[in-house]
């Protein structure tokens, strides 16, 4: 009855079903889920990389709208009104004469009153850089909203692995007591051996050995899960004294099989880094264009209209209506500096984009490996885990019946613990290839939610 009860145990360590969430919350204990810590994750106030990737989008959109002004018209209002003196000696004037007996120009002239109000309007009519600019600008935008999503990949990718180490930190709880509940029956078994004069006291002393290892393998467990745990909150930025339930158990859930070649075209195609990085070497052959264009002569027109006068009752209307071409010729090597600049950032992004796609090869290659390698680990795990169970049952009856010793039984004990820890580590091994593969290709969100 003990050994069926701690396999019944085993088994409910490895896929246990989740408790209902009111019950967790009335015990003031959150219910957490791998779905909702990566929501959670993903939500505005979660994790500061996802707030500090929305806050250089909205950096970069303002960049955009800042180089579009250069395309757009210029307008611009102005009132001037001035209540003057004039020293006319100090313009010049002391040193006219006229051919006038008695005349004489004054020294100083006024108070006089002018008056202008004004309205002023430029507009570049033909200046091909500023528009490379803008252009290089909205690609800009572009590459941020790639790396918003790539950030939320990335935060997903963390929370997921997160979640499955305090995961595997409780089965670890939970087989590591399964382990000393089986030790203290056995131990209990000892004792009766001894009274009913079948056992020795060499035997109770190993069952208490091994009881005693078998606590402190669950201190050390403990100590585990709470680190786990605390890790798990600090990922999705929550207090850190928080109570958590983990809803979730390891479990075994097949993936699609995809060729390699597949896997590497479909992570080129979906995952936002790359799509970012595409984007921001766009944005910088757009800006090595600009530099160059700047050799180009520009063509604006201006413009502007309004009162002029001595007062606001003493005005006329007065325009100025033209066009202006301006011509580079030489500004001290400064342009041609900028133009080498914009080129070699241009390269640098060209051997970004070429590194980060052999990157994503090597990613797909090695988690496909992994998840490969997981998966016959399971199995082997899986068949060891029902073997060892086998070899304690037969053992604890040899030892009933007198056939063997205690050290028989312990040898068991001790490969049925090795058993379940084993197919615990390869379930979690397969669950975070899982997530690996999915971070490789870019889906780690459509994976977890």
């Amino acid at each position: 009855m003990r050994l069926a009860a701690s396999l019944v145990f085993t088994a409910f360590c490895l896929a246990a079903a989740d408790p209902p969430a009111g019950q967790l919350e009335q015990r003031g204990v959150l219910p957490l889920s791998l779905k909702r810590a990566v929501t959670m994750a993903l939500a505005p106030e979660g994790n500061t990389n996802v707030r500090l990737a929305g806050e250089a989008l909205k950096q970069s959109q303002s960049r955009a709208d800042e180089a579009r002004g250069a395309l757009l018209p210029n307008l611009d209002g102005a009132f001037a009104y001035q209540d003057r003196d004039v020293n006319l000696q100090a313009q010049g004037f002391s040193a006219i004469h006229l051919p006038f007996a008695g005349f004489a120009f004054p020294t100083l002239v006024g108070p006089f009153t002018t008056m202008d109000a004004r309205v002023s309007a430029t507009q570049n009519v033909l200046d091909f850089s500023s528009l490379r600019r803008y252009q290089a600008a909205k690609t800009g935008v572009s590459a941020s909203r790639g790396d918003v999503e790539s950030t939320g990949e990335q935060v997903a990718a963390q929370v997921a692995l997160a979640y499955l180490a305090a995961v595997k930190a409780d089965a670890d709880v939970e087989s590591a007591t399964a382990n000393v509940t089986l030790s203290d029956a056995l131990l209990t078994q000892a004792n009766n051996e001894k009274a009913a004069g079948t056992g020795t006291g060499i035997e109770i002393t190993r069952a208490k050995v091994q009881l005693a290892n078998d606590r402190q393998h669950l201190l050390e467990a403990e100590n585990a899960k709470r680190a786990a745990h605390l890790r798990l909150l600090r990922a999705m930025n929550m207090r850190l004294d928080t109570q958590v339930e983990l809803t979730d158990r390891l479990s075994y859930t097949p993936v699609d099989a995809i060729t390699l070649a597949d896997a590497q075209k479909q992570a080129l195609e979906i995952r936002p880094d790359y799509k970012a990085q595409l984007d921001r070497e766009r944005s910088a052959q757009f800006s090595a264009n600009a530099t160059r264009m700047e050799r180009l002569p520009s063509l604006a027109a201006f413009g502007d209209y309004g009162a002029s006068g001595s007062g606001m009752l003493n005005n006329l209307p007065t325009r100025t209506v033209g066009i202006s071409i301006h011509v580079p010729i030489f500004d001290g090597g400064r342009r041609d500096a900028r133009r080498e600049e914009s080129a070699s950032q241009y390269r640098a992004e060209q051997a970004r984009t070429t590194d980060l796609k052999e990157q994503i090869g090597l990613d797909v290659r090695l988690a496909l490996d992994a998840l490969a390698s997981a998966q016959d680990e399971v199995t082997v795990s899986r068949d060891g885990l029902d073997l060892s169970e086998n070899e304690l049952a037969q053992a604890r009856r040899r030892y009933e019946a007198g056939v063997t010793n205690s050290i028989e039984v312990t040898d068991a004990q001790t490969r049925l613990e090795r058993a379940r820890d084993n197919q615990t580590a390869a379930l979690y091994q397969y669950n975070v290839a899982r997530i690996q593969l999915a971070q490789a290709m870019g889906k780690v969100r459509s994976t977890v939610q």
